[in-house]
């Protein structure tokens, strides 16, 4: 396939254009002006672009791509407004999809008229006896009702290590904190193979029309893993992933001795582990307490010998180490724990995925170590409206840092976290850029200092992302031996006015050189 007259952004070093490239054999193998191409190269199928915008296929660095392709399954939580409007949602969702449990996701309390946690009251009066676990948006937190409650045996008073079964006058309330969900979680059944599919193929579909043509996903065991590679050999699953290995033995047992796994695909060389939980549910590990919960600083998951020994075997292996941590004392036990392995300078890209909020002190030690923060800038814009009431405003000056910690190696990846945000590109891009909900609030931007430039932008979302999988050689850019993926869009968002980005429309994308969408 021959691609011309387009406006070709190719993203490679120089960060030059092009208005046409050549395709064989699912990779680019020549990139430059519409005569080059069309005079020098032959090929069955030729493509005009009209003069369109065309970008490297964009990357996401954080997401869930297979809890996202789930929760598409679930009642869909977003937006509520009330907890009312919750159960009405789950109520409605349960009567055509009689399901032995009933899950739902992406209630956020900071949304409600009374930004408080709910109990489980509501859900017992409507599903007696039927099982019901509501996730929160940032998946720290979740609602269950007593049928699930029971059904996962816990008790009034129970105590689990970093997590919490929280109590309302003497009874449990329902809500759950970070490892209190895998109390419950573990005990629903397991979804068919078809069931799977569906999962990942309806992910799939949706971010090849945001134009995502490769995810990386955030934690995941080796059947799972297994089952993508399977889907991927059929050609069903044409999404490129690099997944990151959950933090069980199981998993360490069988990656540490088969070593990493590679293909056109997918890519396994890392490890995910949490060290804290989420800002919006208070599981956040602080060093100070919250601003509005007296004597609170949230809770490691586990204690930091628990990292140490991980990032000892993981130094001695192939395998990056990626850890989630949100809060400033969470950033500092995993700066501190990665730098006491990686000693100084190094090429091993471990990341700290989401470095969200930082002590002044510690933002250096990103480039000290070269550790890689992992960031995503619509988490600014949606953590925007009560972070400073969580935090207080000394606080938020080293949050959402991206600049400061895009000047630590000179190159930052950036993703979405779906689903806890939007797949969308366009807004990561607009929230980066303007630090803005897609309102235009606030006309001046949040903590604007830290926006980033679109080249910069740009880059995250597409050779940065590769680079922090080290597959900076394969995509990321369109430049000659790399796959052919790119997306072709309406309009060219490095130039027009900020409003109108999050108008940009897909027009096509193509994987390997299909067009996928």
């Amino acid at each position: 396939m021959l691609v011309h007259h387009a406006t070709v952004y190719t993203v490679d070093k120089d960060f030059s254009r092009a208005e046409a490239f050549a395709v064989r054999d699912h990779r680019m193998v020549a990139v430059g002006t519409n005569s080059e191409i069309l005079n020098n190269y032959d090929a069955p199928l030729l493509k005009d672009a009209g003069n369109k915008t065309i970008y490297p296929g964009f990357i996401d660095a954080h997401a869930h791509f297979y809890g996202y392709g789930k929760s598409l399954q679930y009642a869909g939580l977003n937006g509520a407004k009330s907890w009312d409007e919750t159960v009405q949602r789950v109520k409605d969702f349960s009567s055509e999809n009689p399901f032995p449990w009933i899950q739902g996701r992406g209630w956020d309390q900071n949304d409600w008229e009374e930004p408080q946690f709910p109990d489980n009251t509501l859900l017992n009066n409507l599903f007696s006896r039927t099982p019901v676990l509501l996730t929160r948006v940032d998946g720290h937190a979740a609602v269950a009702n007593q049928a699930a409650l029971e059904a996962a045996h816990i008790q009034p008073h129970q105590h689990i290590e970093g997590g919490e079964f929280q109590m309302k006058e003497g009874k449990l309330s329902g809500i759950l904190l970070d490892n209190a969900i895998d109390a419950v979680t573990e005990k629903i059944p397991p979804l068919p193979a078809e069931q799977k599919e569906k999962c990942l193929l309806d992910a799939q579909q949706n971010c090849f029309a945001e134009g995502i043509t490769s995810v990386h996903d955030c934690g995941l065991g080796k059947d799972m893993i297994d089952f993508i590679d399977h889907l991927q050999q059929t050609g069903k699953l044409k999404m490129r992933l690099y997944i990151m290995i959950s933090d069980e033995k199981e998993n360490y047992d069988h990656y540490l001795k088969a070593g990493p796994y590679k293909t056109d695909h997918l890519n396994v060389c890392a490890f995910k582990l949490f060290s804290d939980g989420a800002l919006g549910s208070r599981g956040a590990c602080m060093t100070a307490p919250y601003a509005d919960r007296q004597g609170w600083k949230g809770f490691f998951l586990k204690p930091e010998e628990y990292f140490q020994h991980i990032a000892d075997l993981l130094i001695s292996s192939e395998f990056q180490m990626c850890t989630h941590a949100i809060g400033d004392a969470a950033n500092r036990m995993m700066l501190r724990v990665y730098g006491n392995v990686l000693k100084g300078k190094n090429d091993r890209r471990w990341r700290i995925e989401h470095a969200q909020i930082l002590h002044k002190d510690d933002i250096g030690l990103f480039g000290r170590y070269n550790i890689i923060p992992s960031v995503q800038p619509t988490h600014a814009t949606s953590d925007m409206y009560w972070a400073e009431e969580r935090l207080g405003k000394l606080r938020l000056e080293n949050a959402y840092a991206y600049k400061a910690l895009l000047k630590q190696n000179g190159w930052i990846p950036l993703g979405t976290d779906f689903p806890v945000e939007d797949i969308s590109p366009m807004k990561t891009f607009y929230a980066a850029v303007t630090r803005r909900d897609d309102s235009g609030y606030p006309e001046n931007g949040f903590e604007i200092q830290q926006a980033l430039t679109r080249e910069e932008t740009l880059r995250g979302m597409t050779i940065w992302a590769a680079k922090a999988a080290f597959e900076e050689n394969e995509k990321g850019s369109i430049e000659a031996g790399k796959f052919a993926d790119f997306v072709m869009m309406d309009r060219d968002i490095m130039n027009v006015p900020v409003e109108e980005i999050l108008n940009a429309k897909v027009l096509e994308t193509y994987v390997g050189g299909e067009k996928v969408f």
